[in-house]
């Protein structure tokens, strides 16, 4: 099947969602989408879809790889099952935004909103293009349709001015999330929660891991506890480990056991080693293949959008198991290198045997490393040999600046 980039929710209403693998994991029920100031198009910010038992949970939109005339495609990672519930500036396009009331610029006459179509951007986001409203029909008629452009309706739009919370939600929804960091700190604190508990999981912890520790503590601490787990779970594991160090140990231990054992684990184990070590700044899901992946397979890879520039420089080779700690560390492959290579070549054929990190090794010592190196990630293993993790160089330079930096950052 050919993949869309435009297509109106209520014909996806109902289409089978998959996984990588072709399994299923339940029924697309609908669209979520957050409105925005003046007469700029919604952006989607993800699925709802019914699972087993009639559960309905939210898919974001990053997770999605396609859309089928037949189907829905994710990628890979974890699926949150917790129940969808829907917060504050977002709307449901089949539940809320058809059968709304709108007026037609051109010709000032009221319609029905019938459908809505969304379309994929350069950029991978899906907006909300058109719409198709009919207007009122005579008694036994229907009225006319009309395929209109979303800035060719009035009705729907948020307003550009006033002090609502879903309005102000809405306008930092446009803020990347170092911007959206900065400007919750000047927030008073009502405001702030508010805007913390309107933002999805993903979005939430991009911005926590912009916050300096003791703002993510307190912004934790006002959510429920299933959903700070929840946000803990989307946060890297060494941000999650960082934040998880400010808090009560009683705190801590009660988040962990909250949290899917599988997110849960890697932060327990960078939670062992000093925060100004390798093992304290590195995180625990680095890209790893194992001797017969590919370099194909390893430029794959490091495509995937949620990775970091520094951490999609290079993929690291291990023995089974891929997962860290991981089977015997085997040696890394800078991407400049794949990318000169055939890519039915085997990734282990271009392996560079720099000495890796050790866990324990304090932050002078990282320092030098890269600087040596010209690296802008490394590598940390342990006495056994294993792959535990890999130190990128915005790890080091968080600790390399003063504690404010991110105070005097906003300040200035």
């Amino acid at each position: 099947m050919s993949t869309v980039t435009r297509a109106y929710v209520s014909r996806l209403a109902g289409l089978p969602v998959f996984d990588p693998n072709g399994d299923r994991v339940g029924r697309l029920r609908d669209v979520v989408v957050a409105l925005r100031v003046g007469s700029a198009s919604p952006r989607a910010l993800g699925l709802v879809v019914e699972v087993v038992a009639r559960r309905r949970i939210f898919v974001p939109m990053g997770k999605v790889t396609s859309i089928d005339p037949g189907a829905v495609v994710l990628g890979s990672g974890t699926l949150n099952l917790k129940r969808f519930e829907q917060r504050a500036g977002e709307t449901l396009v089949l539940g809320e935004l058809l059968d709304r009331t709108v007026t037609i610029r051109e010709s000032a006459r009221r319609a029905t909103v019938v459908d809505a179509a969304m379309e994929q951007t350069r950029t991978g986001d899906w907006l909300i293009t058109r719409l198709a409203v009919q207007e009122p029909g005579r008694i036994g008629r229907r009225g006319q349709l009309h395929q209109l452009a979303w800035d060719e309706v009035d009705g729907l739009a948020l307003p550009e001015t006033g002090q609502g919370a879903e309005t102000l939600i809405a306008t930092y929804r446009e803020l990347n999330a170092a911007d959206l960091a900065h400007a919750l700190q000047d927030l008073p604190i009502k405001r702030r929660h508010e805007v913390a508990e309107a933002l999805d999981d993903e979005r939430l912890a991009d911005v926590l891991g912009e916050l300096p520790e003791a703002e993510q503590a307190l912004i934790l601490g006002t959510l429920e506890e299933r959903r700070a787990a929840d946000v803990l779970e989307e946060m890297d594991p060494d941000d999650a480990a960082d934040l998880l160090a400010e808090l009560s140990n009683v705190d801590r231990d009660r988040l962990l056991e909250l949290m899917e054992p599988d997110e849960a684990e890697p932060v327990r184990q960078l939670l062992k080693y000093s925060e100004d070590t390798a093992g304290g700044m590195m995180t625990s899901e680095p890209v790893i293949l194992s001797p017969d992946a590919t370099i194909a397979e390893a430029l794959a890879r490091v495509r995937e959008p949620e990775l970091t520039p520094s951490l999609a420089s290079q993929v690291y080779v291990c023995r089974p198991p891929s997962a860290t700690p991981t089977g015997r560390y085997l040696g890394l492959a800078h991407i400049q290198r794949l990318l000169r290579e055939p890519p039915s070549t085997l990734v282990s054929g271009a392996l560079d045997d720099l000495e890796p990190l050790r866990p324990e090794a304090p932050l002078a010592e990282v320092t030098r490393y890269f600087a040596t190196y010209n690296l802008v990630a490394a590598p940390v293993v342990d006495e056994q040999g294993r792959l535990v993790g890999a130190v990128s160089v915005d790890d080091v330079l968080d600790h390399l600046l003063p504690e404010d930096w991110r105070e005097r950052a906003r300040r200035g």
